[in-house]
């Protein structure tokens, strides 16, 4: 939904709450002593009157459904809550609610997904999905929160920008994973039959987050820089193919995989443990692909789609955890579930109840250091989103200093991340369509998202819940997930013109992305016949193999390349008569 049509026929904002009118029934006092009495009442209000709780939302719009069939009533909007308007309690809580569980698929995505690439046990997996909510909720707060810091310059952004592990750093690690059991950083096991099974190695996870703790300051040095500068050398053209291929990538690599049955070695039908699928130890396991697997997951995807039709806009907030539940309950009743995962979770855990050792992988640094350029771009383009949706210019100054606060903010919480065991953190945008539903945008909505992430992140059984779904529930839904994130790329690469110029540079740009997504070990070959090189040599070989065999890097790097140059066209009406005058030349030689 564009952010025209959100701003056509709505009424105006809702006024911040006027505490002057409070200022009647406070004594004269000192400054700081009124300012205190003042909240109090406020805070005394809110929570004694029905009017604090409740206000004029109206309520049975956002949870009675679109049923089939049904004449279409026509019913009044709810206003529109700006960023520091007066909101009623109830609305805080139902709408950080649905901030949290809209978010909630795409944080726990990705710790699954590195557990299951370093086959890390059920208790350290646990963990680190709940390290990672956690993280999420306190860093999120930092965004929104927009601390002034000095010059001019600030923390955060001031919108309801939450923040989440992105699909660039999941990509980039599975890649970086891999490179470290073909070195020998890690370790695998060879069985009789040839199958390679790879050893647990949180060590790997470590070295990935002290590479990313000390590649966070390239960040912070892009805060810095005008949004402007990096918008010329980052325009969509790179940016709107980045997104793309990581989306396309992630579902080759993970979301199809895991909806047949598993992303492991299972797909190759070994013998030994992975013969069947997830592995031949689970309560139901079969052969990749069984029929059983794929109607799990597809039971989960239509799920979303019929949410998306019929519910009400509540349930469409939340549809990637209606697929999830939907999945759970037939997955469970027909028994594919296994509940070791909830009983060996801890009922209350925190950051630091497992740690890993922080190191550096070398081969790493490249390859994060772009990472945080992309990270970066995606944090101008969601925080550009964020403001279009909650009514805020995009223009000027102000707008400046919100996107140099969140770019800030993304480098200073990847550090942060870092030290939280928990891989780097930025702007996610998956919240920006629960503001344009529900009309809200006031950050007391974001503080309880927040609250709500710290909460689900500290009852360590939610996150054992989360490790027992099955690999083809997790699957159908992720594809969908993931499938977005490609229409993301998408939508930001129909802002170009496609002049010649833009057309070539994405040709050049998608043969490496498209060729490596499709041939995915085209480069791992490409230093061997380098005789005995030195420690540093083959680290930088690893390195360089990383990037190239990382889709949205590789056609990241040549578009970026590409665009720097080649020249500008001078007219555009030029390049239109060209190609007209080169359509003539084909037909001409096509009919003779």
């Amino acid at each position: 939904m564009s952010s025209s049509s959100l701003r056509k026929n709505q009424p105006e904002s809702i006024d911040p709450p006027n505490l002057n009118t409070l200022e009647s029934q406070v004594e004269t006092e000192s400054p700081g002593q009124t300012s205190f009495k003042k909240r109090i009442a406020f805070a005394k209000r809110k929570v004694t009157t029905k009017d604090g709780w409740f206000g004029d939302y109206d309520y049975a719009w956002l949870c009675i459904p679109a049923l089939p069939f049904s004449a279409k009533a026509s019913r009044k909007q709810p206003p529109f809550y700006s960023l520091d308007a007066d909101l009623p309690l109830a609305l805080a809580i139902s709408s950080g609610l649905q901030h949290a569980l809209a978010m909630l698929a795409g944080l726990i995505t990705p710790p699954i997904i590195f557990a299951g690439s370093l086959n890390l046990d059920s208790t350290t997996s646990a963990y680190m999905i709940s390290a990672s909510l956690i993280g999420c909720g306190i860093l999120s707060l930092v965004q929104i929160s927009r601390t002034p810091l000095f010059y001019g310059y600030y923390l955060g952004t001031g919108l309801i920008s939450v923040v989440g592990t992105s699909f660039a750093t999941l990509s980039t690690a599975s890649a970086i994973f891999d490179a470290m059991y073909q070195d020998g950083t890690c370790t695998s096991t060879v069985g009789s039959d040839g199958t390679v099974v790879r050893n647990a190695c949180p060590d790997a996870y470590g070295k990935v987050l002290g590479t990313s703790l000390i590649c966070s300051f390239l960040e912070m040095f892009l805060a810095f820089i005008p949004p402007r500068v990096l918008k010329r050398i980052f325009p969509p053209l790179v940016t709107g193919t980045v997104v793309l291929l990581i989306g396309a990538s992630l579902i080759g690599s993970s979301g199809v995989p895991n909806w047949g049955g598993g992303s492991n070695n299972c797909q190759t039908a070994p013998t030994g443990i992975y013969a069947l699928c997830p592995t031949t130890l689970a309560p139901r396991p079969l052969p990749w692909g069984s029929p059983e697997f794929i109607g799990l997951g597809f039971l989960s995807f239509i799920s979303i789609v019929l949410t998306e039709m019929f519910g009400s806009p509540f349930l469409k907030n939340i549809s990637i955890i209606v697929g999830l539940a939907v999945g759970c309950i037939v997955a469970g009743a027909t028994g594919y579930i296994d509940g070791s995962s909830i009983s060996s979770a801890p009922p209350i855990t925190f950051l630091w109840a497992h740690t890993f050792k922080i190191g550096v992988y070398p081969p790493a640094i490249l390859p994060m250091l772009a990472v945080y350029v992309s990270l970066a771009m995606e944090a101008i383009g969601d925080i550009t989103a964020s403001a279009e949706c909650s009514r805020v210019d995009v223009r000027g100054i102000e707008f400046d200093s919100r996107v140099q606060g969140g770019v800030l903010s993304d480098g200073i919480g990847g550090f942060l991340s870092a030290l939280f065991t928990v891989t780097p953190l930025s702007i996610f945008a998956q919240n920006n369509g629960v503001i344009a539903m529900t009309r809200c945008a006031n950050r007391s909505a974001g503080r309880w998202c927040c609250a709500f992430l710290i909460l689900f992140g500290v009852l360590g059984k939610i996150s054992g819940v989360f490790l027992a779904i099955p690999n083809s529930v997790i699957g159908g839904v992720t594809t969908f997930l993931f499938a977005s994130v490609v229409v993301s790329g998408i939508r930001v690469l129909a802002l170009m013109q496609f002049t010649r110029r833009d057309r070539f540079v994405l040709a050049a740009a998608m043969s490496f992305g498209i060729g490596d997504l499709l041939v995915p070990k085209i480069f791992t070959e490409l230093f061997n016949g380098v005789n005995n090189p030195n420690s540093g040599l083959q680290g930088l070989f690893n390195s360089i193999t990383i990037i190239l065999s990382t889709p949205f890097l590789a056609a990241g790097i040549v578009a970026v390349i590409m665009n720097l140059v080649l020249p500008q066209e001078k007219d555009a009406e030029e390049e239109k008569e060209s190609d007209v005058e080169s359509s003539i030349g084909e037909r001409k030689e096509v009919t003779s």
